[in-house]
């Protein structure tokens, strides 16, 4: 995160916030499963495989959803380099908006399908030699960097502290995220995806200004 300007980082803790809002739905939505936590459908595959589930099927599903994701918003990325987070964020609020109408329409077998497409896409928005510099939809790193500052902090090492608060606050913004998605949910089941689509545009907004450099 320290290697981002500030408005690359107040934007990736909006996708982080997103991220959580969205993942917090399908799982409300959808009997436990993620659209964004890959870690969680791993191992939710691994006890359904063990217990003979049939919802192994629907882990294997999204896991396979989510990279197909990242692998489409990788290609688009590349593609598009002086654009990218502009045309990687409007393609998965477009993914996000279909998510919605899948779920409107009753299906929720379309809600999670294009929501697991769009937040694998999503984590191309930050990339940096042809890879992924930072993900927006898994927290595990972000953990690791408060892991690292309080090791700091407790020693006295200035460098170990380094990075620890960009990455609570990314962390904090998906938990924030994740909470306001959960409420909507609970209360506007309905309303909930069609929020993380709007949300996704307006983002759409702020990198294409982000991207528009000096007039």
């Amino acid at each position: 995160m320290l290697h981002f300007a500030p408005s690359e980082r107040l934007l990736a803790y909006a996708i982080a916030g997103l991220a959580g809002f969205v993942d917090a739905s399908g799982f409300l939505a959808a009997d436990r499963f993620f659209v964004s936590f890959m870690s969680g459908n791993t191992t939710r595959l691994g006890v359904e495989l063990a217990g003979g589930g049939r919802a192994a099927l629907v882990a294997g599903l999204l896991l396979a959803g989510f990279v197909l994701g990242v692998a489409a918003g990788a290609v688009m990325a590349e593609k598009v380099a002086s654009r990218r987070k502009t045309a990687v964020l409007a393609a998965s609020g477009a993914l996000l908006l279909l998510a919605a109408a899948g779920q409107a329409l009753g299906s929720t077998a379309a809600f999670l399908g294009f929501a697991v497409i769009a937040m694998g896409a999503i984590n191309n928005v930050f990339r940096r030699d042809g890879q992924v510099a930072l993900g927006v939809t898994y927290m595990t790193g972000a953990l690791v960097r408060m892991g690292e500052g309080l090791a700091g902090w407790l020693t006295g090492s200035v460098h170990g502290r380094k990075g620890a608060l960009p990455s609570f606050i990314l962390w904090s913004s998906l938990a924030a995220g994740a909470c306001g998605g959960a409420l909507l949910f609970s209360s506007l089941p309905l309303l909930a995806p069609w929020a993380a689509g709007l949300w996704a545009l307006a983002l759409v907004v702020c990198a294409w200004r982000m991207e528009q450099g000096p007039a």
